[in-house]
């Protein structure tokens, strides 16, 4: 068997297997971390391991001892500061998240039902409205324009948020990971001249983020009522409401297959950030 791991040991594609599952674990990391408070703390441990690295090609053998203890112990220290998190975690790993998939509503068929009751709601009563749903590109820039609310969606939530005169009215509604992330987003202006004049802000706004990044976002007309929904470079303008209904499925649906991938890192996110949160509270 010796022969055999030699072998394997030796083999160019092995060790390019080796690489690539060790920066797919890294990838997922950092997805996990994203917009939770353990990112700080991976940039941290980042800084500290780039330090090591320099202190020792210069020679800084001080240094580089003292970073070397700190790194060992550091593991160590880490486990027993974030005990409670990392027993969560493994305990939402634990219960097999897929076995409550095939119980639970796919969450992008119930982000359909709602948005589009709440758009033909304010579409009706002509109250003007401005929707991005995140996709693959990270909208945190923008998110953090805004006033960070992280709350479930419902149409109620949504139809609330736009009432005229009311603080979060003006600007735009961005959902991420199935929750209303934030209201009141100022979105990048497009400056296509082919855009037609009686178009007002937020349409040139849902077209400046589709030029920029993959959401779908969602505009209603305050003075016409008029539905228009912008996905990077395609414009649907005034829709109707089996139009709508049509379009929300083609761009929001996601596949079970999809959800189980995803669903075993949103829940220990889930877990860690909720951890995270009541430290926080108590501190």
């Amino acid at each position: 068997m010796e022969w055999l791991s030699q072998l394997l040991a030796d083999n160019p594609i092995v060790r390019l297997l080796d690489i690539a599952i060790v920066w797919y674990i890294v990838y997922r990391l950092l997805l996990f971390a994203r917009g939770t408070r353990a990112m700080n703390l991976i940039k941290g441990v980042a800084v500290i391991i780039v330090a090591k690295f320099l202190s020792a090609t210069i020679g800084l053998h001080t240094v580089d001892w003292i970073l070397g203890q700190v790194i060992s112990w550091g593991v160590v220290a880490m486990i027993i500061l974030f005990q409670p998190e990392l027993r969560k975690g493994l305990e939402v790993i634990g219960r097999g998240f897929t076995r409550q998939r095939k119980n639970a509503k796919n969450p992008s068929s119930k982000l359909i039902d709602e948005l589009e009751k709440s758009i033909l709601y304010m579409s009706k009563r002509k109250i003007g409205a401005l929707i991005s749903i995140e996709a693959n590109d990270s909208l945190e820039e923008y998110i953090e324009t805004g006033i960070l609310l992280d709350s479930a969606i419902s149409s109620q939530m949504l139809i609330n948020i736009f009432i005229p005169n009311t603080p979060l009215h003006d600007g735009a509604v961005i959902l991420s990971g199935y929750r209303i992330a934030a209201a009141g987003c100022y979105l990048p202006l497009s400056d296509d001249q082919l855009i037609p004049k009686e178009l007002g802000t937020r349409h040139r706004a849902a077209i400046g983020l589709g030029e920029v990044a993959d959401p779908l976002t969602i505009v209603v007309s305050e003075e016409t009522g008029g539905i228009s929904l912008v996905k990077k470079d395609h414009f649907h303008r005034n829709v109707t409401s089996k139009e709508l209904r049509a379009l929300l499925t083609q761009y929001l649906t996601v596949a079970e297959e999809e959800l189980v991938e995803r669903d075993l890192f949103q829940y220990v996110r889930d877990a860690f950030t909720s951890s995270f949160k009541q430290r926080g509270d108590r501190a």
